[in-house]
């Protein structure tokens, strides 16, 4: 890939600022005003208003060819930061702890790089994407028009990932990104004294139980070969320690890389839910939200995206990406995109960095100028190519 011709000095600087000024999901008022000015300084005119946040530039070379959508997020998450950077998060309980701030930066200045060496035909719409962190943001702007607005042909999302050496890129056929489901549990018993537990429906041993039968499910209600993981990560119950409560409240998450496993693992829960509410006398609620599909990757477009991954020149040291990269059970509201249209979704290395959602994570500055190559020589590598292959077939 070549390198680019964009201020690397000056993405880093606005990287930083972003990941200082950090903003929940539909409400990243301030980020989105600095995207939107920055593209309408680079030429653009952009589009704002999607999902409350959301902006959309198009660059259309005023040739005719294939059109093509890429995505960053831009939200950050309700996270205390742990880090003593310089530019550390200046809002108590919201950070950039998964590098949205590096994403939207990425994108910015491929969007820069395309103003000024174009592709040679087509349209390129750069969406920056709101409520990426369990607000299903694509979701909401694909419902509020953003295919019909902006049409493309096919789309593609970037995502960095610790773990993977710095700049290095991975991707894979196929699912790449688990579908996921939250739950939320609420055992219904009666409280009494700590001394007089016969006179109690203990919803806490009844809690207890249902946490532990769950982990069972992965193993005995699903398909061993089919990637999947049932969370429970939170349990309340009760405000003292000599009192049984009335009410228990479970909260977790659901995640595998097929729809029929994903709906395995719900019955499944329901079951174990009526089944120890008859045993220990008490009643559960069972809610499912936030539904999150299966992140696929089409094959053509992987294919597209890994000769591009392969494109290097001369001063390019960096590994060889990763082609076959094993799927992950995180999940992706790109997955909503590729249900419309074809597309991938990729990861660029973050190095040894603090892991995705930790309170002293932080994006690799270093990959920047990486991404960016990648998604100008994307842009321009695709849209020659589908020209081509629409003018042979």
């Amino acid at each position: 890939m070549n390198a680019v011709s964009v201020d690397i000095d000056q993405l880093v600087a606005l990287r930083r600022d972003l990941h200082a000024h950090p903003e929940l999901r539909f409400e990243e008022v301030r980020t989105a005003d600095i995207v939107a000015s920055l593209l309408r300084e680079w030429g653009y005119r952009p589009h704002r208003g999607l999902a409350k946040t959301g902006v959309v530039a198009s660059l259309d070379t005023g040739r005719p060819g294939p059109s093509i959508l890429l995505r960053a997020d831009m939200d950050a998450l309700p996270i205390t930061e742990r880090a003593r950077h310089d530019h550390v998060s200046r809002h108590m309980g919201r950070m950039h702890a998964c590098g949205h701030d590096g994403h939207t930066t990425m994108l910015l200045g491929a969007a820069a790089e395309l103003a000024v060496r174009p592709p040679e035909c087509g349209v390129v719409h750069f969406v920056f994407q709101p409520g990426e962190e369990g607000g299903s943001g694509a979701d909401v702007m694909i419902r509020e028009g953003l295919f019909d607005l902006f049409p493309a042909g096919c789309c593609f999302g970037l995502h960095n990932w610790p773990g993977l050496e710095a700049g290095r890129f991975g991707v894979c056929a196929g699912p790449i990104m688990a579908g996921g489901w939250r739950f939320a549990i609420t055992v219904l018993g009666q409280g009494a004294h700590a001394a007089q537990p016969q006179l109690a429906r203990d919803p806490v041993v009844a809690g207890a139980a249902l946490v532990q039968a769950a982990q069972h499910l992965v193993a005995r209600r699903t398909d061993p070969l089919v990637p999947a993981v049932v969370s429970i990560c939170t349990f309340h119950a009760g405000s003292a320690d000599n009192i049984l409560p009335d009410r228990t409240e479970i909260a977790g998450t659901i995640r595998a890389l097929d729809v029929q496993t994903l709906d395995a693992l719900k019955d499944g829960l329901r079951d174990l839910a009526e089944g120890m509410a008859r045993t220990f006398g008490v009643k559960v609620e069972v809610a499912f939200h936030s539904p999150y599909p299966v992140t696929v990757n089409s094959g053509p477009e992987t294919g597209l995206v890994t000769r591009v991954m392969r494109l290097r020149d001369a001063a390019d040291a960096m590994p060889e990406a990763d082609c076959a990269m094993r799927p992950s059970l995180a999940s992706e509201d790109f997955g909503f995109m590729l249900q419309r249209r074809p597309g991938a979704y990729a990861m660029i290395g973050n190095g040894s960095s603090a892991p995705l959602h930790a309170p002293d994570y932080d994006f690799n500055d270093r990959i920047i100028p990486r991404g960016v190559a990648y998604w100008a020589t994307l842009a321009r590598h695709c849209l020659s190519l589908q020209e081509q292959e629409e003018k042979t077939s």
